[in-house]
């Protein structure tokens, strides 16, 4: 690490942060473990115990430590769970959907090639919960008073039913990213043109074939709904260009 000389206290904080990340990651430091103390810390990286402070806080933001108050108090060493980091997987990839200007195209290819990935592991593994889920989803697009903003919600929250259905939470991480980041996006673009009694259709079939065991049709139902979100962008994106024109 640079010397304090070197080195902005937002760097050093930086530096020190990432330091004590790999030690978790690596396995040099354990769940539960505490942490040394800020003037330990302090002395060991030779900065201030407020860049140390900062350093703390960037790895609590990240849901790597916690903090204890009393006696026995410090930052320990957390245990993130899938659930803990659905969030900031989820900004990360729209993030990255948003600042590289990801195409309409690759963005849905990817979606919809991982949520295939899913359909037979999800028509095996699938519960009546979240079939549950499901059918309450559709009930729900069925409704003539709904908004696009609730739409699109609910949109999302059946294709995260599907992907839950798999029962891999390495998937469901994955391909949150995927589904609450590039399905929103979507949404934005092909609202205005989209028909919802057709997707409500298309995610009845879907619903159906998980509910019959039928991980083809599953598959084909996903098939189906990538090339009518292709189809609705590309009209989308021509008819604007008319305008512009």
């Amino acid at each position: 690490m640079k010397s304090s000389s070197d080195s902005k206290p937002q760097d050093l904080s930086a530096q020190i942060a990432q330091a004590i990340r790999d030690a978790i990651i690596e396995g040099r430091m354990i769940v539960d473990e505490r942490l040394p103390s800020e003037a330990e810390l302090s002395e060991q990286f030779g900065v201030s115990r407020s860049t140390v402070r900062e350093a703390l806080k960037r790895l609590a933001a990240q849901s790597l430590i916690r903090t204890q108050r009393g006696a026995f108090g410090g930052a320990f060493v957390n245990r993130l769970s899938y659930e803990d980091a659905y969030s900031q997987h989820i900004t990360t990839s729209t993030l990255l959907l948003s600042m590289n200007a990801v195409s309409f195209e690759t963005a849905c290819e990817a979606r919809y090639a991982m949520e295939r990935a899913c359909a037979p592991r999800a028509v095996e593994r699938r519960t009546p919960d979240h079939l549950a889920t499901m059918r309450a989803e559709i009930h729900r697009q069925s409704q003539p008073g709904l908004s696009d903003e609730s739409f699109c919600a609910s949109d999302v929250a059946l294709h995260r039913a599907l992907v839950d259905a798999a029962g891999n939470p390495v998937l469901s991480y994955q391909l949150a990213g995927a589904v609450e980041a590039m399905q929103p996006l979507m949404n934005m673009i092909t609202f205005t043109a989209r028909s919802r009694e057709e997707i409500v259709g298309l995610h009845t079939e879907l619903a159906d074939a998980l509910e019959g065991g039928r991980a083809k049709d599953a598959e084909a139902a996903l098939h189906k709904l990538e090339a009518y979100t292709l189809t609705l962008g590309h009209d989308v994106m021509a008819a604007r260009a008319r305008k512009s024109s």
